[in-house]
């Protein structure tokens, strides 16, 4: 059962217009039932869901296998200089969340979008909200691929993860400048050099100290995010932290479990 509640007269009102256009089926098997407010996605379904849980390296939170009991950094986070306090993804990039994710983001499938947004307020609520949060901060597209997407994924499932935990968006701090090349091919060098530069502040843009979340759709070398959190400080953030929904993984099997509804 998806946490996001149906409160609102107006949210109503568009489920049943969803309901109207599309059957209350999952749209992942086709055949259980599932709500609009589930973002069509059946309990079965569900199940292909993997959530991240520890032990990971405390820097770029990347999973390992194994009972590993202490803190520990990744060679790769000694190897970078990094302008995050620490990131954290709440699934895998894998199987069912992978194909939901690239269909709501490159087919306009927004009826995923509470679905996607659930997995991310599972994980993300319970890790931030011991801590005094200011503002989430989406990793904004370059103007020409919004105009494409006609949305900014980033942006929309930030607004969610506000709502959630009492706190504000800030999508007019950073700007994309430079319309990089699409990171999913290639390795970690060619990506951070693909980012370089490529985000700027936002004119008049000014912060004062503000603990920032920094998010965005799925987190793969952190090239993007640390980019972003590079300007977040030059603006004045006094801390940031990056949550993505996704996590690209590599290398060994690694350890996941499903954390129970909060």
């Amino acid at each position: 059962m998806s946490e996001l509640a149906v409160t609102s007269p107006t949210r109503g009102w568009a489920d049943a217009l969803l309901g109207f256009f599309y059957p209350e089926a999952c749209q992942i098997c086709h055949t259980a039932r599932a709500t609009p407010a589930e973002g069509y996605v059946c309990a079965a379904c569900w199940q292909g869901v993997r959530f991240i849980k520890p032990p990971f390296c405390d820097r770029c939170g990347l999973p390992y296998p194994g009972d590993i009991t202490t803190v520990f950094e990744c060679g790769n986070c000694r190897d970078v200089k990094l302008h995050f306090r620490s990131a954290r993804s709440a699934v895998a990039a894998e199987g069912l969340v992978l194909d939901v994710i690239h269909q709501y983001k490159y087919q306009r499938a927004l009826w995923f979008e509470p679905f996607l947004a659930d997995l991310l307020i599972r994980a993300a609520r319970p890790e931030l909200q011991p801590e005094p949060w200011d503002l989430v901060v989406p990793i904004p597209l370059h103007p020409v691929k919004q105009r494409e997407r006609e949305f900014n994924q980033a942006e929309r499932l930030g607004r969610h993860l506000a709502a959630a935990l009492g706190i504000t968006v800030r999508a007019d701090l950073v700007e994309r400048v430079r319309p990089t090349v699409s990171q999913t091919r290639l390795d970690r060098t060619e990506r951070a050099e693909n980012v370089l530069r490529a985000f700027a502040p936002r004119r008049g843009a000014r912060l004062q100290g503000e603990k920032v979340i920094l998010l965005d759709d799925v987190f793969t070398t952190g090239a993007t995010t640390n980019a972003c959190a590079r300007v977040l400080h030059a603006l004045g953030a006094g801390e940031v932290t990056v949550w993505t929904l996704a996590r690209g993984l590599a290398g060994p099997k690694l350890s996941f479990e499903l954390p129970p509804a909060s």
